[in-house]
């Protein structure tokens, strides 16, 4: 079965060479206008990812990924005329998995939508395989869901993403560019105040949960996800 990709994007022009090259390539490609209707088309077609424009009529590409983060972690690359750091950092807090600037070259979004869907099917595998626990906490990414002391949190899909990756390599030390390349795949993108939002955000939610393990800053490198000798397993159940 193709795959399908949902175009949300008010510039006819664009969003029609996008369908054009997308089609050549093997997709099956849908466009919607405004944010409204891309949502609803996002709902009633499930795609496989979604190319998503910030300036939209009715409703902004920030509050459609908001709304589609909220219920689903279908990967999302964000379209925007401007190539503008803040803009990169908002798409990325919010679970943008990749960033477009315009005007762009089909060859790399083609490029993009090919690099974006490998890892999120390398993470779909990795996430069958195991169910990570230590002490009051488990993370489960088949059903994209923490919880802590028996009650689920709720986390957005790269804060889980964030955590599952430092727990799965407990006492180990990450970069903050290492970070950004593994978890968000953004090799060319290295601003770490993505990285340090996300973190303290974290920190709000499982902070005091256990004694045996916490999220550590190593200063002047990066972070780790410490644990104890008896804090769990961080294998699978």
């Amino acid at each position: 079965m193709a795959t399908k990709v949902l175009i949300i994007e008010d510039d006819n022009n664009i969003a029609e060479l996008i369908r054009l090259y997308l089609e050549k390539e093997g997709y099956r490609a849908f466009i919607a206008s405004d944010g409204k209707a891309g949502l609803k088309m996002f709902f009633d077609e499930r795609p496989d990812i979604v190319l998503l424009d910030i300036m939209l009529p009715i409703m902004d590409g920030w509050s459609v990924c908001r709304e589609i983060r909220a219920k689903d972690s279908t990967p999302i690359i964000m379209l925007t005329a401007k190539d503008d750091t803040f803009d990169k950092v908002m798409g990325l807090e919010m679970g943008a998995d990749d960033y477009i600037s315009k005007p762009f070259e089909m060859k790399e979004v083609i490029a993009r939508i090919h690099a974006v869907l490998r890892r999120y099917d390398g993470k779909s595998r990795n996430a069958r395989q195991k169910v990570l626990v230590y002490d009051n906490l488990k993370i489960d990414m088949d059903a994209y869901e923490v919880t802590i002391n028996g009650k689920k949190v709720d986390m957005p899909p790269k804060e889980l993403e964030l955590l599952n990756y430092l727990a799965s390599s407990p006492n180990r030390v990450f970069t903050r560019n290492q970070l950004l390349d593994d978890v968000w795949g953004f090799e060319y993108f290295g601003d770490s105040r993505t990285v340090d939002v996300h973190v303290k955000r974290l920190r709000e939610k499982i902070d005091g949960a256990s004694d045996k393990w916490s999220l550590k800053t190593v200063w002047g490198v990066g972070y780790k996800f410490e644990t104890v000798s008896d804090g769990g397993t961080g294998q699978s159940v």
